[in-house]
């Protein structure tokens, strides 16, 4: 199992840790959107933008996160 660091509010280097794996509480930067071409153009709409800082609140059934003073629930 492959281990991640996250960089509390920081964009760090070349390592990208999955949202999923983040702690909720955690401040972290946006380093790529591994989704369909279609699906980053909608998560780029709502914010989640690359180098983009955002807040995890919840990541229970649905991922919750502070972006932009906005929270968004994605799944």
């Amino acid at each position: 199992m492959q281990s991640f660091v996250v960089v509390e509010g920081e964009c760090a280097g070349p390592q990208v840790c999955p949202l999923s794996r983040v702690k909720a509480g955690t401040v972290v930067c946006i380093k790529e959107l591994a989704a369909s071409p279609e699906l980053r153009v909608r998560l780029r709409e709502m914010g989640f933008c690359e180098q983009q800082r955002i807040k995890l609140l919840s990541r229970h059934s649905n991922i919750i996160c502070q972006v932009c003073n906005a929270r968004l629930g994605i799944s």
